[in-house]
């Protein structure tokens, strides 16, 4: 995943709940300035704060280590 891509998918959910980016800042505990920064995928955004975003908007990351049935190219994983 790129910092653009993450950007997008933040940007995506903002507007999906119907949240301006002041209202998704104040709810994450960042400034508006950070959040539009991360949705143009400035690649220097904190992950602490990228994080706070994504709490806010009720998602979770995950992180598959390398090999793993979520990791692999589709023609490799096990059905």
């Amino acid at each position: 995943m790129t910092t653009e891509e993450l950007g997008r998918i933040i940007r995506a959910a903002r507007r999906e709940q119907g949240l301006r980016q002041d209202q998704l800042a104040g709810a994450a505990g960042v400034g508006v300035r950070f959040l539009s920064e991360l949705e143009r995928g400035k690649e220097t955004a904190r992950v602490g704060k990228a994080l706070a975003v994504l709490d806010a908007l009720g998602y979770r990351v995950r992180i598959d280590p390398p090999g793993s049935p979520w990791t692999s190219p589709p023609e490799h994983r096990e059905r």
